[in-house]
């Protein structure tokens, strides 16, 4: 058996709750991802995506993200010189906006940073320390969007971040946000359209994720362990554990345009071993 069956095995067992299937499988597909996924489930790995900032930082900052990073920054920073303010929802770090505002010839008059996390929001901080104009949030998208102040921005940004807010919420999120920016610019991933309960999806999942763990060398495991399999079986079992509601651009670009957003244009930003990344720019 090939082993990519085995391991689209190993997720229909775990699917169906049972781990120590799920465990046996892996560990006998011969696989990186076989042996991660093995020591995942027989070692107690578990808890929130976040909840290992060392493999966090590991995966964003290694891999296919350096060059995926590195273009985003520079598209960005093209951006700014003619915009007076910027919003950026869900900065992180601030591996995308500290390089931008770096590379930028202009820096716009007012920043506002949002983000949920203390500690990445701190990160970007320490960055930007002594930024003319800048404002940081520690809040998420939702929260920060009902506050109550009529503030606008030309323009908005957020990479691979509203991905995270469930698809009919973000809708709302984007109703909201839509009379309040001049411009919208979002980073997110065109991922292929599946039946999320098809062995065709899983198959696609193993595949994919056997290339993005390889990309990682000695910090594979680190990054497996602390990131990629909590988000890999968040997707294969969705609910609770679930980190990302991600669509195909077009999707995107349908939402916006139910959101109110017009002048939707979608171009390509980078490959990358999850799904190509794109550029979604809408007015």
């Amino acid at each position: 058996m090939k082993k990519t069956d085995v391991l689209v095995k190993a997720l229909i067992a775990y699917r169906g709750g049972d781990q120590a299937k799920a465990a046996d499988l892996a560990g006998s597909a011969g696989s990186t991802l076989g042996v991660e996924l093995h020591r995942y489930l027989t070692e107690g790995g578990g808890g929130g995506v976040y909840d290992q900032p060392a493999a966090f930082t590991a995966f964003i900052r290694g891999g296919g993200n350096v060059k995926l990073y590195r273009q985003l920054s520079a598209m960005l920073a093209r951006r700014y010189g003619s915009v007076g303010s910027l919003l950026d929802l869900g900065c992180g770090d601030g591996l995308a906006v500290v390089p931008a505002l770096e590379q930028a010839d202009r820096q716009p008059g007012r920043i506002d940073l949002v983000e949920p996390s203390s500690a990445l929001l701190a990160e970007t901080r320490k960055h930007l320390d002594g930024t003319h104009g800048l404002h940081t949030w520690e809040a998420t998208a939702q929260e920060f969007l009902a506050r109550d102040d009529d503030r606008q921005w030309q323009l908005t940004q957020s990479t691979f971040a509203l991905q995270s807010i469930q698809t009919a919420e973000r809708t709302e999120v984007l109703r909201t946000l839509r009379p309040r920016t001049s411009c919208l610019v979002l980073a997110e991933f065109d991922v292929p359209e599946y039946d999320e309960d098809s062995d065709e999806y899983l198959i696609s999942l193993v595949k994919r994720y056997e290339r993005g763990i390889s990309e990682y060398g000695k910090e594979a495991s680190l990054v497996a362990q602390g990131f990629l399999l909590p988000v890999l079986l968040g997707l294969v079992e969705p609910g609770a554990g679930r980190t990302n509601w991600e669509q195909p651009a077009t999707d995107w670009a349908s939402q916006l345009k139910e959101a109110g957003f017009t002048g939707i244009r979608i171009e390509p930003l980078a490959d990358y071993w999850w799904s190509p990344a794109v550029l979604i720019t809408a007015s």
